[in-house]
């Protein structure tokens, strides 16, 4: 399966919309490419950083979504919990047009980027992406081992003239303890060895490569997938 390695996490270890649902079975093949979480504003804002988010109204996901979770635990490393912002259970689709119509202040996405519906927004208006700032990623990634650095480059956005440092889940292959090594192996392998059909299928595998195929890596990995993956 394709899954998110947060979501992957959370289901190993039982936590989150996997609370009392624990499943201990999954492993996971390889990490695949990132899922940015972006987090937007307008710059009518006037909001420059998520140290200014007190008090306004934060999109944060659907309620018990994987973003949702993103969003608080981002939220927690600046010290800042529901009970400090005005909560927004919004899924993206009804938060960029809340965001258009000014009805909340920030919204949290998780996706790949660019992402049509953010371009879309910033057609229109001034989108500017709140950074994470390296020190709270880093406190994140010690705490939460799914998350991974990234840099959303200039010019992705209309109007975006600088770099923005963020933080990204990745997306990963999951099996259960039940794929032989042999078998995880094979795949593995028959992945990263024609990575040049899926770059002409889909441009979002420029960014699979096997020397990242263990970042973000959040589950334990079939022992022939990581036999593979460690080859030189």
């Amino acid at each position: 399966a394709f899954v998110q390695n947060d979501i992957a996490y959370y289901a190993v270890n039982g936590s989150e919309m996997f609370k009392d649902k624990k499943v201990p079975s999954i492993q996971g093949l390889a990490t695949l490419y990132p899922e940015t979480i972006q987090i937007v504003t307008l710059d009518k804002s006037g909001i420059k950083s998520l140290n200014d988010v007190k008090g306004k109204r934060v999109a944060v996901g659907a309620a018990g979504s994987g973003t949702e979770a993103n969003a608080r635990q981002i939220l927690e490393a600046y010290g800042i919990t529901y009970d400090d912002i005005k909560v927004q259970y919004l899924s993206f689709a009804e938060a960029s047009n809340a965001l258009k119509d000014g009805n909340v202040d920030v919204a949290f996405v998780t996706a790949g980027h660019p992402t049509a519906a953010i371009q879309d927004i910033a057609t229109q208006n001034h989108v500017v992406l709140l950074p994470v700032d390296s020190d709270k990623a880093d406190a994140l990634i010690a705490k939460y081992p799914f998350y991974t650095k990234l840099t959303i480059a200039a010019k992705t956005y209309p109007n975006q003239e600088a770099d923005v440092q963020a933080i990204a889940v990745r997306a990963m292959l999951a099996v259960t303890d039940k794929m032989n090594a042999d078998t995880g192996y094979a795949i593995t392998k028959a992945i990263f060895s024609n990575l040049d059909r899926l770059k002409a299928a889909h441009s979002v595998a420029n960014a699979v490569s096997k020397a990242t195929a263990l970042d973000g890596m959040s589950v334990p990995v079939n022992p022939g997938a990581e036999k593979y993956l460690k080859e030189k």
